[in-house]
């Protein structure tokens, strides 16, 4: 029974991650330019500097500190949510976990040298690298990841040949738009 089990509900559960991971690389690539440009403006050049000057748990502090102040806002959107306001709840849990991700991630990175000094906190980044890239070697090596890349990829290729052969304010559009996500 438990074998069956497993082999019908790994395939669904194999693509919730896929999807997953794939939404969560996405977001990340996405904040990353826009926290970058964001970082362009003097103000907050001159914050990312103080905060690289940083000892090791002020930059830890600081590091924690976006996590903490949304909380309260993820929590207020499940309160939303369990009181039938279903759109708003969902519309502000993403809106939470892409400014969580986009300020956690450019945290990370102008933060990071300092907090590896922070013999705890090298050995808990190490750990936590290795657990996500066993857990991602063995996805991929599944057969339904691999058929599920596969389709993304020809679906990928065969919207680039659509928006190739009819290039209208559409495809127009949308080549623009690669071509700004290039630059960026």
């Amino acid at each position: 029974m438990r074998a069956f089990l497993k082999r019908i509900l790994t395939p669904p559960l194999v693509l919730v991650a896929a999807a997953l991971i794939l939404f969560e690389e996405t977001l990340i690539d996405w904040t990353q330019r826009a926290m970058a440009r964001l970082a362009a403006l003097p103000l907050i050049a001159t914050l990312e500097e103080r905060a690289r000057r940083l000892p090791p748990y002020p930059a830890m502090f600081l590091f924690l500190l976006p996590g903490a102040v949304l909380l309260p806002v993820k929590l207020g959107a499940v309160w939303m949510l369990a009181t039938g306001h279903v759109i708003l709840g969902g519309l502000i849990i993403i809106a939470g976990k892409m400014a969580s991700t986009a300020l956690g991630a450019r945290l990370y990175l102008i933060l990071r040298p300092t907090l590896v000094t922070l013999n705890w906190f090298a050995r808990a980044e190490a750990w936590v690298f290795r657990w996500r890239d066993r857990i991602y070697a063995r996805l991929k090596a599944m057969p339904t990841w691999q058929k599920a890349t596969a389709r993304v990829a020809a679906t990928k290729a065969w919207i680039r040949t659509q928006f190739a052969q009819r290039p209208g304010w559409l495809g127009r559009r949308f080549a623009a738009a690669r071509r700004m996500a290039r630059r960026g």
